[in-house]
């Protein structure tokens, strides 16, 4: 492997460094990065791994459209070789959008069409995408405060699908594709048993397992965990993952997936015996089910929660199983949260009183308290600037404290926009500035 790419790996690895130099993308500004002989990688927002295989090249992902031309780029400056196939870890745009400059190629070369593999619920997925584009263009701004960001709604289908295992064969290569659930439904994995080398796409990605998202479709915890147990027992001498680095040696390898795999498991059989006793989702919440196990797990450097929440992931355990339906009877036909908020306010003496005490809630470190109140408070007054200024000034607490980016994000989003209301401004420009830029 490139010893720059390797000493890195280990350093993030062993908690030494983090990965922002991975993030910021100057991992790739040589070009490919070599992990073996014939093995390259492109260390994007979604990594892709080039294999030359004596017949052409085959991509195991194709990165985002915003990377395309430059993992082009990069992978002609090392070989004029055909791409002849690709497979899609999973339908996420980070990881299906890089191939048009390699099919434009192809087509004004006259060679043989890219043959790309994925598993069959990828159809399914780009079909939701067309139906949803605009939803998913504003969970996507959201989550990643950046107003700017776009959904397409055209994608680069499958031109073969498979449902449970299909062993590709291109050239000297030979790769098993193993369909798993865990973040998504359409997940494949790559196993090359001759090199030792495991693509496992996002089932694993340098942090917690993103589980939860509360903004997303259904994941799939205890599948996600049988998952990580059986690629663990592949005894991989390199793992190379969706996004991050590359792990190497087969010890720390099964210690990273393993690890992820029992954060799953403790959680979602925690959720699922507290369901079964009848409790609800406050109850469940609240229980305590983050075990000191999970704890020093989570406190690994390379199974941090810095992208989704243990508590998001709870909630998504019960989402799966429980439906919709919380345990709170007052939420089955709820009022309209604007009615509720003018009659609390009107109780207590009006929102300025609500918002006043969550400024204060929120300055002794009760910050969840502090939430509720002041959107309440703002529910009630929307018009009134000094709530709004207080609303922004508690959700800005919250996103100071949360340790998570899908958490951060809808914390920054509602900061941006009580800040717009109470000057009277676009919350789009609010959050086009400062640290709201893409």
């Amino acid at each position: 492997m490139d010893k720059e790419l390797e000493d890195y790996a280990d350093r993030v690895w062993r908690g030494d460094e983090q990965l922002f130099a991975y993030f910021k993308g100057e991992l790739r500004k040589d070009g490919l990065r070599r992990i073996a002989d014939g093995v390259w990688m492109w260390p994007a927002t979604g990594n892709v791994y080039v294999f030359e295989t004596g017949d052409g090249l085959a991509l195991f992902d194709t990165g985002d459209r915003n990377t395309a031309p430059g993992l082009h780029a990069a992978v002609r400056a090392r070989t004029a070789a055909p791409v002849v196939a690709a497979v899609y870890s999973h339908g996420h745009i980070d990881h299906v959008l890089g191939l048009s400059p390699f099919d434009a190629e192809a087509a004004e070369r006259a060679d043989p069409a890219i043959v790309v593999v994925a598993h069959e619920a990828v159809c399914d997925r780009f079909a939701r995408y067309r139906l949803t584009g605009g939803y998913n263009a504003v969970v996507n701004q959201r989550q990643f405060r950046a107003p700017g960001i776009t959904w397409p709604t055209t994608y680069r289908e499958p031109d073969r699908t498979y449902r449970d295992e299909m062993t590709l064969r291109v050239g000297e290569l030979t790769m098993e594709l193993r369909h798993g659930r865990g973040e998504t439904d359409d997940a494949t994995i790559g196993w090359i048993p001759q090199r030792r080398i495991l693509c496992c796409g996002d089932f694993y990605a340098w942090n917690a397992p993103n589980a939860g998202n509360p903004q997303k479709v259904q994941r799939y915890v205890s599948d996600w965990a049988t998952a990580l147990r059986a690629m663990a027992d592949l005894g991989a001498e390199v793992l190379l993952p969706g996004h991050g680095v590359p792990i190497v040696g087969a010890d720390r390898i099964r210690e990273t997936l393993l690890g992820s795999a029992t954060v799953l498991t403790v959680l979602h059989d925690g959720v699922v015996a507290r369901m079964n006793e009848g409790q609800s989702l406050d109850e469940i919440l609240h229980a305590g089910l983050v075990t000191q196990e999970v704890a020093e797990l989570l406190g690994r450097p390379w199974l941090r929660p810095s992208y989704d929440d243990p508590e998001f992931i709870i909630r998504n355990v019960w989402r799966r199983y429980g439906g919709w339906y919380d345990g709170d009877p007052s939420a089955l036909k709820p009022a309209p949260r604007a009615a509720l908020a003018i009659e609390l306010a009107g109780l207590v003496g009006g929102a300025r009183r609500l918002a006043d005490r969550a400024v204060e809630l929120a300055g002794a470190g009760d910050l969840a308290l502090a939430g509720h109140l002041v959107e309440w408070a703002a529910l009630s007054s929307p018009d009134d600037p000094d709530v709004q200024r207080m609303r922004a000034q508690v959700f800005g607490a919250l996103e100071a404290a949360a340790p998570s980016l899908m958490a951060r994000g809808i914390y920054g989003w509602a900061v941006a926009e009580s800040q717009a209301r109470a000057d009277g401004s676009d919350p789009w420009s609010t959050m086009r500035g400062g640290r709201w830029a893409p």
